[in-house]
């Protein structure tokens, strides 16, 4: 039975073993963490999206976004972005600080080219990927089309 005084906490021996076990447990968690490398999302599976309905784009990537202004193309990106983006983005493109707000990527042809570079190239420093490519996993129908959902939701 557990005692508590004013001068004196006794435990069973049970106990002992179970808090310890509990502190070595714990300190094994943080030693395993701190031993395997440090990712930040570069861990991500691109999710396929459906982009039927959009005109066809070929291999050779657009400089400038296709699908501006399509209800189609935004409708699908809305549903891409959720699957592939918000993750680190923000849902709504509403960032929590892990990366870029969106709704502030200059709107037109000026975002385009910076778009482009970024979901085809993705992002490392230091070793650590920050965002994976994605040009060749989503294809830059899928890409183009999360391009023109995000100019709905731009921000000045």
């Amino acid at each position: 039975m557990n005692t508590l005084s004013p001068t004196r906490l006794t435990t069973s021996p049970l106990r002992t073993l179970a808090l310890a076990g509990l502190a070595l447990g714990s300190i094994l968690a943080v030693s395993a963490t701190l031993s395997t490398p440090v990712r930040a999302h570069g861990d991500v599976t691109p999710q396929a999206v459906d982009t039927s309905g959009l005109e066809k784009l070929g291999d050779k990537w657009r400089d400038a976004n296709p699908y501006r202004g399509n209800p189609r193309a935004i409708e699908i990106g809305a549903s891409a972005f959720n699957q592939n983006c918000a993750r680190c983005h923000g849902l709504g493109a509403v960032s929590g600080g892990i990366a870029p707000d969106l709704r502030y990527l200059e709107p037109g042809d000026g975002g385009d080219e910076w778009f482009k570079e970024r979901v085809i190239n993705g992002s490392v420093r230091n070793g650590v990927t920050y965002m994976p490519q994605f040009g060749d996993a989503l294809g830059q129908e899928a890409l183009w089309a999360i391009r023109s959902w995000l100019e709905t939701v731009h921000a000045d």
